[in-house]
């Protein structure tokens, strides 16, 4: 998983690459690494075992919503394969649990159920605009008409600017490009679609 935030990750599951996605987009996030540590533990047996975390996420230490965020040691499994096989995993976790502690992190488990939501689609449909070209003027463009509108959507913003086709499918990047820097409000919980609603940030 290539990402600039702190060059390229390994992933070992479908999973695991979609909470990356995730991770990529979140603007919070300063940067993931996979596979960080290795936690000694012991099993139900009493034998010395290994665990290692799948990732460690550090946030921002620069931003008012991030900055009281403490690092979190991760791992991802499917709900299924957690339900079935929790009994192995109880004394991994509880010692993945006890080192964070240690160090003042958090460690969380992560499930299909945390990471595949209408987030992960526009995080996906989003992160490629945010390496185009980006041409001030319409940006700028944008942003006036939208704070003009206060609220409206996609179609009805790009039909404001330009009643030709072609000129709305040229605009149509730089809006995807606003959003995915949040510089235009929306709630990335939904389905993006072009009738999504849509907002200006005051600042």
């Amino acid at each position: 998983m290539p990402t600039s935030k702190n060059g390229s990750q390994q992933f070992e599951s479908t999973l695991e690459r979609d909470l990356m996605y995730i991770l990529k987009f979140d603007f919070q996030v300063d940067q993931f690494i996979a596979q960080p540590v290795t936690i000694n533990y012991i099993d139900k047996l009493g034998t010395p075992r290994t665990y290692t975390p799948d990732l460690i996420i550090y946030y921002r230490q620069d931003l008012p919503e991030s900055k009281t965020k403490r690092p979190t040691l991760c791992e991802v499994k499917y709900k299924d394969d957690l339900c079935q096989n929790f009994r192995e995993y109880h004394r991994k976790f509880r010692a993945a649990m006890r080192y964070a502690k240690e160090r003042e992190w958090s460690f969380k488990v992560y499930t299909e159920e945390h990471i595949r939501t209408p987030y992960l689609a526009n995080a996906k449909f989003l992160l490629p605009y945010l390496n185009i070209q980006a041409d001030e003027a319409m940006l700028t463009s944008i942003l006036t008409r939208l704070e003009d509108m206060r609220e409206t959507d996609p179609q009805n913003l790009i039909a404001s600017m330009f009643s030709d086709k072609w000129n709305q499918a040229k605009l149509l990047p730089y809006l995807w490009y606003l959003i995915a820097l949040r510089s235009i409000g929306t709630n990335l919980m939904q389905p993006l679609t072009m009738t999504s609603r849509i907002w200006h940030k005051y600042e």
